[in-house]
């Protein structure tokens, strides 16, 4: 059989791509709800750093215009994530009811495949909302821009995503093996929150955990000193596209196995 390159999956990414989106529009109100859900849950977390640098004007050395830009920098970073694998949520149904036995006859690549069924469109709020904070604390804190530090900026932000969507990738393939994946997805989406804060300023043995077991520091932490802090970036910091790229490729195997293990309902 003859192998399909890139250009053949774009082509009918963007035609299923298509079909969901007007999939959703035909119920708008639940997309527009979802939508202002979404924007609101976002300034929230604006608004809850503004109340907590009332009362401290830094937070073991980051003031409060460097914490935006984590936040900023986190929202956009997992916005992929939110976008292109929210299906990894529907997985674990879809396994134990013996759907999923349907990507296995298809002659594609099942992981495109199932991923590819749904993009989640109230995400490219979240997008606007974090690129927005990117700028205003780009602005306040002084930042330079050029040619060089844009493509810094891109190159860290996808690697980053590669994390987030690897951990939720990992975590979603549990299903393949046990009952209650849920919970396993669900701590993990969770610890994701923590990615907006900066690893020094919990304790060391948290800071292991963030950066060695569950990397959620590579979200936003390292790869965004490259940006932040020029003068002090450390090896991590370099590393962190490597580390995406990895955890990624392991991520997309460990999901593979489990579904080509896949033989229907019971597995």
């Amino acid at each position: 059989m003859k192998k399909k390159g890139l250009g053949f999956y774009l082509r009918i990414y963007f035609k299923i791509l298509a079909q969901d989106i007007k999939s959703k529009m035909s119920y708008r109100a639940d997309f527009i709800i979802s939508t202002i859900g979404m924007i609101f849950t976002n300034i929230a977390g604006f608004v809850s750093f503004w109340i907590m640098f009332r009362s401290f004007p830094s937070i073991n050395g980051w003031g409060y215009y460097e914490m935006l830009f984590l936040y900023g920098f986190s929202l956009v970073a997992i916005t992929p994530v939110q976008c292109l694998f929210d299906n990894n949520w529907s997985l674990r149904i879809a396994v134990y009811t013996g759907d999923f036995i349907k990507y296995c006859f298809r002659p594609i690549n099942i992981f495109f495949y199932y991923q590819s069924e749904v993009f989640d469109i109230k995400g490219l709020g979240q997008l606007a909302f974090g690129i927005g904070t990117l700028i205003y604390s780009w602005n306040k804190i002084g930042l330079g821009f050029t040619p060089l530090i844009l493509l810094k900026m891109i190159v860290f932000l996808i690697t980053a995503s590669l994390v987030m969507i690897a951990m939720q990738n990992a975590a979603a393939a549990t299903c393949f093996w046990i009952m209650n994946s849920f919970y396993v997805l669900d701590l993990v989406t969770r610890f994701k929150d923590y990615a907006k804060y900066p690893v020094t300023i919990f304790s060391p043995v948290f800071r292991f955990i963030f950066t060695f077991l569950m990397p959620i520091a590579f979200i936003a932490y390292y790869p965004s000193l490259v940006i932040l802090r020029p003068d002090e970036v450390p090896l991590l910091s370099w590393l962190s596209p490597l580390i995406g790229v990895v955890f990624f490729w392991l991520s997309y195997k460990f999901w593979m196995r489990g579904a080509l293990k896949y033989n229907g309902t019971g597995s």
